[in-house]
């Protein structure tokens, strides 16, 4: 089962928020088939995320999602094998200005964007990118189909 933990920066997350990101996280690592995994999900300001692209992305700017991937090898890593813990996927830091702001611009409800960011940081994390077209094609159809099955479509009711 996937264990995730929370911690939000900017004490504006409601607890019916939290749940609803939890469930679909849990629901998206059974679509996944992912088993014993943890992974940690910060909520943060702008002015945080901007800090934290610009530091270790550097990219001046402020951005909704970023993933930090802990099972991504580098070059001469050696992967623990053998071992009965639970994978530690990573880290998924989300703006909750950004969440507001994107909501409104695409004109749908503020849980079914926390949900799309929620979800594409799990991807990244379990190795989904999207630099070429081929993999935004199926990097984006399998956010779709964990949205949709959650009920979080873009064709849900948006409130």
């Amino acid at each position: 089962m996937l264990n995730i933990d929370f911690l939000d920066e900017t004490n504006e997350v409601s607890e019916e928020h939290i749940e609803l990101v939890e469930n679909l996280l849990l629901h998206a690592a059974k679509v996944e088939n992912i088993g014993d995994a943890e992974v940690s999900i910060t909520f943060v300001t702008n002015e945080e995320i901007h800090r934290i692209n610009r530091e270790y992305r550097q990219k001046d700017e402020p951005t909704d999602v970023i993933s930090f991937a802990l099972e991504e090898m580098g070059e001469g890593e050696v992967a623990i094998v053998g071992q009965d813990l639970p994978r530690v996927l990573g880290d998924i830091i989300i703006s909750i200005d950004r969440t507001r702001e994107q909501a409104e611009e695409f004109g749908h409800s503020f849980e079914r964007e926390l949900g799309f960011l929620a979800v594409h940081g799990l991807l990244h994390l379990l190795g989904y990118d999207h630099m070429t077209e081929e993999e935004e094609k199926v990097m984006f159809s399998k956010q779709e189909e964990i949205l949709s099955s959650f009920g979080l479509g873009r064709d849900s009711h948006d409130s």
